[in-house]
């Protein structure tokens, strides 16, 4: 039986909590800010958790964590 492998784009993207949960950065932040508030762009630059309905997507994705 081969190795599974990991998506090494999802792993670039997504990092296992120490309590099995997966953070992430916010979209948003990477260009056309000069419209944006600086408390929305503050917001923004915090990282959050992945929502339910995607965490199993993720977890397939990451198999090894």
């Amino acid at each position: 039986m081969p190795k599974i492998k990991t998506r090494r784009a999802a792993a670039k993207r997504f990092q296992l909590t120490g309590s099995g949960k997966f953070k992430r950065r916010r979209q948003n932040l990477r260009h056309i800010l000069t419209k944006k508030a600086a408390g929305r762009k503050m917001r923004l630059s915090q990282a959050t958790l992945v929502d339910i309905a995607n965490e199993k997507a993720v977890r397939r994705m990451l198999p090894n964590g």
